[in-house]
């Protein structure tokens, strides 16, 4: 039996909302291989300081937009910034199982409980826990297990469900309806169940 393992990418960065804008539009527009370096590397379309930065993320962000129907591609190039931000988000949940356990598990648990705030050591506790299913997790160094969790905290904010990284006060979430219909025609329940967390999104 294959042992289970937690993929993902949540150390390559946030939502990264501008560049998954231009990322989605070079999908939707077919972009070849040599088109994508050109536009990447070459060009620097998402103006970053450095080739290798450029890279790291137009991959990051590929990965995670090419998991889902290109409808949601549509969403995160031609929406408003709200719509775009949700459609990051559901990108970087459909990468990312150790995001949606930790909603599952911590975050909708805080919001059931009416918590006020989370707290930065529920990720640590967390990933101890995640440890028992996936035993590489116990190798992660201190640094990575922390730079996850920040990228984690700092999605939570983008979404809005968090007031600050600082502060971590909940806040509630209203998830728009064309994301919801998009989740629900493409059978993306659970991911619908991490968004509608909050009192003001749930469904």
């Amino acid at each position: 039996m294959p042992q289970f393992n937690y993929t993902g990418d949540l150390i390559g960065g946030s939502l990264m909302v501008r560049e998954s804008r231009i990322i989605a539009d070079l999908l939707i527009s077919g972009a070849c291989p040599d088109e994508w370096n050109r536009y990447v590397m070459v060009d620097n379309l998402l103006q970053k300081r450095s080739a290798a930065s450029a890279k790291r993320n137009a991959q990051a962000i590929r990965k995670r937009l090419e998991l889902l129907h290109p409808e949601f591609w549509h969403a995160l190039r031609d929406g408003d910034e709200e719509l775009a931000t949700q459609a990051a988000f559901c990108a970087a949940l459909q990468r990312n199982l150790l995001l949606v356990e930790f909603i599952e598990r911590v975050v909708s648990d805080a919001y059931s409980s009416q918590a006020e705030c989370l707290e930065l050591y529920q990720w640590g506790e967390f990933l101890d826990d995640c440890a028992h299913r996936d035993q590489s997790i116990a190798n992660w160094t201190d640094s990575s297990r922390k730079k996850m969790g920040q990228v984690v905290f700092r999605m939570l904010v983008e979404m809005g469900y968090l007031d600050s990284s600082r502060s971590l006060k909940l806040q509630n979430v209203s998830i728009r309806p064309e994301i919801k219909t998009l989740l629900d025609d493409h059978y993306k329940y659970r991911l619908k169940n991490c968004m509608t967390m909050s009192l003001a999104g749930a469904y």
